[in-house]
C-alpha cells in the first residue's frame, strides 16, 4: 500500500479520538504483511493509565484477529482543531515503541511520522528504539538458565 494512502488512514482515524482530557488526537495505521491495514486512535480515560495511545489500540486490534506480522506503522497527531499540516511530528511514546518491539523486526518495521501527505519522515524501530528489549533477549536469557 503507498504510503499517502496510509497517512490518510491515520488521519482518518485520528478523527475518531476519544480525547476529552487533553486535547490531543493521535491517529494511526498499521500494515501487516498480509496487506490489511488496521487503523487506531488514542482513547482517554479518566483515570490516565487505562488510557490508550493510537500506535497499541491498531496493533491489539490486529493482534486480537491473529495477525502478527507488520511492514509498516504511519503515526499523525496534534492539537483537536489542527487540520493535516499544522502540527509537528508526532513520534510513539516509550510504551508504543516497546509494543512494536515485541511484534516487530526492528531493522526492517518502518515508522511513518506525517504532516501530511507531503510532508513526512521515516524512521526504523532500531532508530527510534535502540538497544530495544525484545523476545530474543529472553528467550536467550532463558536457554543459558536452562543449562
Amino acid at each position: 500500500m503507498e504510503i499517502k494512502e496510509m497517512i490518510r488512514l491515520a488521519f482518518e482515524a485520528r478523527e475518531k479520538a476519544y480525547t476529552p482530557y487533553s486535547g490531543f488526537k493521535v491517529g494511526a495505521a498499521l500494515l501487516a504483511k498480509n496487506g490489511e491495514v488496521y487503523q487506531g486512535c488514542n482513547i482517554e480515560n479518566a483515570g490516565y493509565t487505562p488510557t490508550n495511545c493510537a500506535e497499541r489500540t491498531a496493533f491489539f486490534k490486529a493482534v486480537s484477529e491473529g495477525i502478527m506480522e507488520f511492514e509498516r506503522i504511519v503515526v499523525v497527531g496534534g492539537a483537536e482543531g489542527t487540520e493535516m499540516g499544522e502540527f509537528d511530528l508526532c513520534p510513539p511514546c516509550g510504551v508504543c515503541r516497546q509494543v512494536m518491539r515485541e511484534f516487530c523486526d526492528p531493522d526492517s518495521f518502518e515508522i511513518i511520522l506525517a504532516k501530511s501527505e507531503e510532508e513526512y519522515k521515516s524512521y526504523l524501530l532500531r532508530e527510534i528504539l535502540p538497544l530495544g528489549f525484545g523476545p530474543d533477549k529472553l528467550l536467550s536469557s532463558y536457554s543459558v538458565m536452562s543449562k
